[in-house]
């Protein structure tokens, strides 16, 4: 039931809702609020006091305008709209004297430090400050702290907005930050020293508003006004975050996120942040083709000419499509592979996903559907290495009050949940409580990890499911953990066997798919933009790009199909996937009917129109699987290491440094006393 208030703001009245805060309805009336402690995605702390504006007929001093609810406003002597203003000469001097406190102790290092010309701190003082100060006093240092190799600090320029305390608490769900100390004494500091134990920890960089928390591996390498900017979208799970790659010349500088409250709010994973070193390590920047067991340098010509000889050659062709692909790639090597006889195969995982029905493969829900769920059944997946994003929106739908149970392995998600068992009997079990449990508790969702399907029992276990949320008419979610796999799902790259077709083979095209084992045998063409295992078993390689460095199609989890941009170019001799894929059908006579990418996506739109409609979620027809014998091993969760899941991640030294952190916490032995 709605509760709208009828406020004046500087002498425009709007009309809303009456719990929203002073700041919020000034943001409808299109007035800007500076502020340094709120965020929209936080809880409300009130301690900068930056945000103050005058309550007409309230007490005789500004009020801050983030706690301030519209609904403890008090009329006019005669009924009239409550009065706010937010410029008036008592607004403008609290502010400036508010700035003037700020910067008391704040260090004058704004040339050194990274988050200059980007810095909110800059922009308020020049916007609401004053160009003097009174205070001659010696400045205040602090210590700084060591919260691990990615965020670096600098204490001494810290506002105290807590921003980064709320964050790490309430999003990120770990309790090692806080604020200790009074008045001159107070600081943010970390419980005992300790590093931070989040794969969400580089979101703070972010939330800070002065350079007291910047990124470690960026620092000191480039200002931001040196840089193009260009809105892509991550691959590093299957989320579909959407970043903004910032590049100096040819190289990623850093990758940041973009607000999309449909997919990853505003926050992203540390992976996805700080992955981009990998991108210019252990890169494939020409062919290679392997003669007397070794591979040798080729050209185009020789490398195209070789690969189109072992594919006319060839008995049994396979094609696989790998977890990083963009959907056009996997479109054109299906058109080609099968064009030649052969069959391509996309769930390299094993996975027992069926290609022709999309409810069981993607779903019915959207991640959007997690802040309203009430109850969530988690069945074969650690959300919080799959897709730390996703789970952190879980965190905020069970702070809210939904509950939340789990079939597989216990392990820490950050929030509290009900443990039905490690595997597929647990769920036969436990099945009817869940459905009234979701029944009866209000929306509810079914998430269904990769570690439930890739069982020779996955498709049972995907029935079983799909029964318990149609029973309990709650959302389905297959949480999927590669980018591209729901893009080559869509136009049908699956072989009838499976990854059975590859034992048979005896030419393998493999496009990119570098997390399972190629067996001794077969002659293996491998299209990737790395060296790492695909391009070990290679007899031949033909150097492709990675996703920062073409235009790609790629749809998410919830089948959200996105387009991730080009921000530069792929190194040496190397190509886009696509255009490999055309020039080699020319050398095998059966050119592909586009000449470029618009036109390869117009015959891609016209087989699967889904994919036309970008940013958008289609909704899926539902098709339930028929039921079958479940085993009795428990689930085994598909990532076990976060940090090294994909040849770009594997070639990153950070991602190195981090999973090794990670074991050895894991490992530690605390003593007893």
């Amino acid at each position: 039931m709605s509760d709208l208030r009828k406020i004046i703001i500087d002498e425009t009245e709007v009309e809303v809702e009456g719990a929203m805060t002073l700041i919020q309805a000034c943001e409808e009336a299109g007035i800007e609020i500076p502020r340094f402690c709120y965020h929209e995605r936080l809880s409300i702390a009130g301690n900068c006091r930056m945000c103050l504006v005058e309550v007409v007929g309230g007490p005789p001093k500004p009020a801050a305008s983030c706690a301030m609810q519209v609904k403890d406003l008090r009329p006019g002597p005669e009924g009239q709209p409550p009065v706010v203003k937010t410029n008036s000469p008592m607004v403008k001097k609290a502010r400036e004297g508010v700035m003037e406190f700020l910067l008391i102790n704040h260090p004058l290092d704004c040339p050194i430090c990274d988050q200059g010309g980007e810095c909110d701190l800059q922009d308020q003082a020049m916007a609401y400050g004053v160009d003097f100060s009174r205070f001659r006093e010696p400045k205040r240092a602090v210590d700084d702290l060591d919260l691990g190799p990615l965020v670096e600090t600098h204490m001494t320029r810290c506002i105290s907005c807590t921003r980064c305390v709320r964050f790490t608490t309430e999003v990120a769900g770990i309790t090692q930050m806080g604020q200790t100390g009074r008045g001159e004494d107070s600081e943010i500091t970390s419980y005992l020293g300790e590093t931070l134990d989040s794969n969400l920890q580089g979101n703070i960089i972010d939330l800070c508003p002065v350079g007291a928390l910047v990124s470690k591996p960026y620092a000191f390498t480039a200002r931001p006004w040196e840089l193009t900017k260009t809105e892509s979208i991550d691959v590093m799970d299957a989320l579909g975050s959407n970043i903004r790659v910032d590049t100096k010349g040819r190289e990623v500088m850093r990758l940041l996120p973009r607000n999309h409250d449909g997919v990853n709010e505003e926050w992203i994973s540390d992976k996805t942040r700080f992955v981009w070193d990998g991108l210019r390590r252990q890169r494939l920047d020409r062919p290679y083709i392997r003669q007397n067991g070794k591979l040798r340098p080729a050209d185009w010509d020789e490398a195209l000419a070789a690969a189109a000889y072992a594919i006319n050659g060839a008995e049994r062709l396979v094609g696989l499509v790998g977890d990083l692909a963009p959907t056009e790639a996997a479109f054109s090597l299906k058109q080609l592979i099968e064009g030649q006889g052969g069959q391509v195969e996309c769930r390299t995982d094993g996975a027992k996903l069926p290609a022709d029905n999309r409810s069981a493969y993607v779903g019915t829900a959207g991640i959007e559907d997690i802040d309203a769920a009430r109850s969530f059944l988690l069945i074969g997946t650690d959300p919080r290495i799959e897709a730390p994003v996703l789970n952190a929106r879980i965190r905020k739908a069970w702070i809210d009050g939904a509950e939340v149970g789990l079939v597989g392995p216990a392990v820490d998600l950050t929030y509290e949940y009900g443990h039905f068992g490690d595997g597929p009997q647990a769920l036969a079990e436990y099945a009817q409580c869940a459905i009234d449990n979701m029944s009866a508790g209000g929306p509810g969702m079914v998430i269904v990890g990769q570690g439930a399907l890739c069982r020779d029992d996955g498709a049972a276990i995907l029935a079983e499911a799909m029964r318990i949320a149609e029973a309990a008419k709650a959302g389905l979610l297959i949480l999927h953990t590669a980018a591209g796999r729901v893009g080559a799902l869509d136009v049908g790259a699956v072989a009838e066997e499976g990854m059975g077709a590859v034992k048979p083979a005896d030419v393998i095209y493999n496009l990119g798919a570098d997390e399972g084992d190629i067996p001794a045998g077969p002659f293996v063409i491998y299209q990737g933009s790395h060296g790492d295992r695909g391009a070990h078993r290679a007899d031949l390689i033909l150097p492709a790009a990675a996703y920062t460095e073409e235009n790609g199609l790629f749809v998410n989890t919830e089948g959200r199909p996105q387009l991730a941009f080009r921000a530069g170019f792929p190194p040496g001799e190397a190509k886009e996937n696509w255009a490999i894929l055309r020039a080699l059908s020319g050398e095998l006579g059966a050119v592909q009917p586009w000449d470029s990418l618009p036109q390869l996506r117009q015959a891609l739109v016209a087989k699967v129109p889904h994919l036309a409609q970008i940013d958008a979620v289609p909704e899926n027809d539902w098709h339930p699987l028929p039921s079958g014998p479940m085993g009795e091993a428990p689930f085994r969760y598909a990532l076990g290491d976060f940090y090294l899941t994909n040849p770009i991640a594997r070639a990153s030294q950070l991602m190195a440094e981090l999973s090794a952190n990670a074991k050895a916490r894991g490992a530690a032995k605390i003593a007893a006393e």
